[in-house]
């Protein structure tokens, strides 16, 4: 688990295509162009800062990613304005924020 004001590398991908509207795990709506991320334990509403080419601040809002060794899981938006939607999965640089 990431400590308040810890920062670390975390292997991230995104998500968006068809789970827009859907229900996520917290009971909000997804939307894909929103600044919203998954992870597999952090509480919901934990804002993180999700860097790659940019930065962006996120909230946690749903549980994922479940695919090999990824450790969150971005809206499509959120992928497509840190600049890491080309590459589709990367290690980018996460600070907890609360």
């Amino acid at each position: 688990m990431i400590g308040i004001g810890a920062t670390l590398f975390m292997l991230a991908s995104f998500y968006g295509p068809g789970f827009n509207g859907n229900l996520t795990a917290s009971g909000t709506r997804f939307n894909q162009y929103a600044a919203t991320a998954a992870h597999k334990s952090l509480p919901f509403g934990t804002q993180l800062s999700v860097c790659y080419q940019t930065c962006e601040l996120v909230t946690i809002t749903d549980r994922g990613p479940f695919i090999g060794a990824r450790e969150l899981d971005l809206s499509l938006g959120t992928a497509q304005r840190i600049g890491m939607y080309d590459v589709g999965v990367a290690d980018v640089k996460v600070t907890r924020l609360n």
